[in-house]
């Protein structure tokens, strides 16, 4: 049982570091029939013996409609170690796969689109059950491997979290196997006579995600250091020392810059201005004005000789983006600094997303100078935190 005991150590670890499991969790485990999951159940059974945590396990696989799906053989494996699997219907996944084949024009059922659908589908089933949590059987490798995908197909540095709260659906998403390794998997499923099922997907083994595969087994061959490496960047922030934190936009006026937040210092900057106007100046209650959604938002923050004087925020989805906590320092106001900033993120937001629809609440005392923005007010006067506002929108359309 050496194999096992490896990833139990592992769990743990992953568990201690990341704040997996707490006290009377109820865990949806998500069950496709392979190694993996198969390998997660049979741990997270082990590791509710020893961990002193009292919590539930309840193992769900999604019938998605693939032809020659049979769980009979999980479901008796599961009733062996003292659990029922739940065989959820979302049969519906496998046509839209399709269609969406048909009409992008793949060579191959969409993964992406797969992916979201079948979080959604255990979404439901884990709602529908009183469950807090979903446990995937994501593990090291496949964070390394999503890491090069985004890379190389994408263009940024990402990949998924070993933990993540999903606030519409009230669920927390979990990996416990995130610091395993694929090759200690593969040992302990030969170890323990796993009944790993063949999976049902026709695009098994033939993706963009097995390219890769096979390129990091390469380049592991050849670096073998890099096998470890790879794992240790992935929370390694002392070392991260990429161009982001480095970016500063030139404006029309010499020594005034606008820079995208992401260093702790520029983050601090941001709260440093938003308290002088907001709170000192405009006496909003410092709870109103730190809101749910600063983890949410993207901030930029705009220099005057190296001094920060204003910062404005944007986030949403689509087409649809909503401007906030716009506020320029009143010793550098009326010089024309804000309408820079303003202006920017139009263009900056613009420049990626067309058409645009950019909206915010925007102070009633400022409403001629939004105007003379290109902004139409909407709507009656509201108060927000107890000062006058007004509803403003712009639509951008450069294909026009």
């Amino acid at each position: 049982m050496k194999e096992i005991r490896r990833i139990l150590a592992n769990v743990r670890r992953a568990d201690e570091t990341y704040d997996l499991i707490n006290e009377n969790d109820k865990i949806v485990l998500g069950i496709s029939g392979g190694k993996d999951s198969l390998v997660l159940l049979y741990a997270l059974h082990l590791y509710s013996k020893f961990s002193h945590k009292k919590f539930t396990l309840i193992p769900v696989i999604l019938d998605l409609g693939f032809s020659g799906f049979d769980a009979r053989e999980l479901a008796a494996y599961c009733t062996s170690i003292g659990y029922e699997l739940i065989v959820s219907d979302a049969k519906t996944v496998y046509p839209i796969l399709e269609i969406q084949k048909e009409k992008q024009g793949f060579t191959h059922l969409p993964c992406s689109i797969c992916s979201r659908m079948k979080k959604a589908a255990i979404n439901r089933v884990a709602n529908d059950l009183g469950a807090n949590k979903v446990a995937f059987a994501h593990h090291a490798d496949d964070a390394i491997e999503t890491l090069v995908l985004n890379a190389v197909h994408g263009g940024r540095l990402a990949t998924f979290a070993p933990k993540m709260h999903l606030s519409k659906a009230n669920i927390t998403f979990i990996r416990p196997l995130i610091l395993v390794r694929e090759q200690e998997i593969e040992k302990c499923v030969r170890e323990l006579l796993l009944p790993v099922m063949p999976s049902p997907c026709p695009a098994d083994q033939s993706t963009k995600r097995e390219d890769i595969k096979q390129l990091l087994k390469k380049l592991y061959h050849d670096f073998p250091a890099a096998k470890t490496n790879f794992l240790t960047l992935l929370d390694n922030e002392e070392k991260r020392d990429l161009w982001g934190d480095k970016i500063e936009y030139q404006t029309r006026i010499p020594e005034l810059v606008i820079k995208p937040v992401y260093s702790p210092e520029d983050k601090t900057s941001v709260i440093y201005i938003r308290m002088k106007v907001f709170v000192e100046e405009q006496k909003v209650p410092l709870d109103e004005e730190l809101t749910a959604d600063e983890f949410s938002a993207h901030y930029f923050l705009m220099f005057y000789k190296n001094q920060p004087i204003a910062t404005i925020r944007y986030y949403g989805a689509g087409h649809d983006y909503h401007l906030g906590r716009y506020a320029v320092l009143k010793e550098y106001r009326g010089r024309g600094f804000g309408s820079i900033l303003f202006q920017f993120v139009e263009n900056y937001l613009s420049a990626r997303i067309d058409p645009l629809t950019l909206s915010f609440g925007g102070q009633a005392y400022l409403d001629q100078y939004y105007q003379n923005l290109g902004y139409k007010r909407i709507g009656d006067e509201f108060l927000d935190a107890g000062i006058k506002h007004y509803r403003y929108e712009k639509m951008i359309n450069k294909q026009k």
